[in-house]
């Protein structure tokens, strides 16, 4: 089988498109632009378009605005079909993208569509997959999470920002399997529209556990409404999240990096494209951005372009061959 959908590859950072400040481009970006968002506000495709839009404005190269759209739906199959569909040629449209997208588009979740409609921009960050409770919940360690799916699969109810069988879904199964919880497929997952509304069911005691990524939990930790159980990362993640043991060093060898990143309209401009490719790889390295990621809990991972094309066809190809060993696909 394959290592965790070939994860360790997703964090061995290649050699970025080479930065050109201060080119001339063909394409001149209009006075605003428009981010969607594949989910309702607070999750973390809200927070990638947020985020990045702040940033673009502040270092001026937008003289307007970059505004956020919310458009919820199929785990990202709405925001991606309507940019086929609808938006094809918009140079001023980028839409917020993740390991979600590729797990959906790998699963065949988006009917009729694939990842050679639309172009891919770039990575800015890796954002890694995390299992919490509620404070008051009577499970302290991964541990115990594990041993009650053990003694029975549907012994713990778990709710994520993804559609079922999605990336959060993914997470538990992927973790689970590695722990070896037999009859995966009885693991009980409930679907939300982004990871905050799933967060306020884990919060408010309805649910069990949230299965989501570490940058959407941030508000809750320091509320100290939530209790995050493990971190799927090889390693500890640098304060103010050191405290979070990984679910390794409780003996399960999980690991689940999510990209955080952009693709524009297959049929956009290729001035365009370059522009934001450029423009991108610039962003990265602000001072500015490094201070969101390290705020947020974002890891470095940065691709772009063509590189970046290429890693969004192998992650499809390796999350589709680990859906089907788990059951989740034919």
């Amino acid at each position: 089988m394959l290592n965790t959908i070939s994860l360790k590859s997703v964090l061995i950072t290649g050699a970025a498109a080479l930065t050109i400040a201060g080119q001339a481009y063909a394409y001149e970006p209009a006075r605003s632009a428009e981010c969607i968002a594949p989910a309702n506000p607070g999750g973390g495709w809200d927070f990638t378009c947020r985020s990045v839009g702040k940033v673009l404005v502040d270092q001026e190269y937008f003289k307007g605005n970059v505004q956020t759209v919310n458009m919820s739906g199929a785990g990202g199959g709405v925001a991606f079909a309507h940019t086929v569909s609808k938006r094809d040629k918009d140079d001023n449209l980028i839409v917020a993208a993740s390991t979600a997208t590729t797990t959906r588009l790998a699963q065949g979740q988006f009917p009729g569509m694939n990842s050679d409609q639309v172009k891919w921009v770039g990575t800015l960050g890796a954002d890694y997959g995390i299992i919490a409770v509620g404070k008051d919940s009577k499970y302290t360690s991964l541990t115990q999470v594990i041993e009650a799916l053990k003694k029975d699969p549907g012994a713990v109810k778990f709710a994520g920002g993804s559609a079922s069988g999605g990336w959060d879904h993914l997470k538990v199964l992927m973790t689970a399997q590695k722990a070896h919880v037999e009859k995966l497929p009885k693991i009980r997952y409930l679907a939300f529209s982004g990871g905050s509304e799933a967060l306020v069911q884990v919060v408010g005691g309805h649910v069990d556990a949230f299965t989501g990524d570490i940058s959407e939990v941030k508000g809750f930790m320091d509320s100290g409404d939530l209790r995050v159980l493990a971190v799927l990362s090889e390693e500890r993640l640098p304060a103010p999240f050191d405290t979070i043991p990984t679910a390794m060093e409780q003996g399960i060898d999980s690991v689940a990096p999510n990209w955080r990143g952009f693709y524009v309209p297959g049929n956009a401009s290729a001035d365009s494209y370059d522009w934001w490719v450029n423009t991108m790889n610039e962003l990265y390295t602000t001072q500015e951005w490094k201070d969101i990621m390290t705020k947020n809990g974002l890891m470095p991972f940065h691709k772009s372009g063509a590189e970046f094309t290429q890693f969004v066809k192998n992650q499809t190809l390796d999350i589709k061959i680990l859906s089907q060993d788990i059951g989740l696909i034919k």
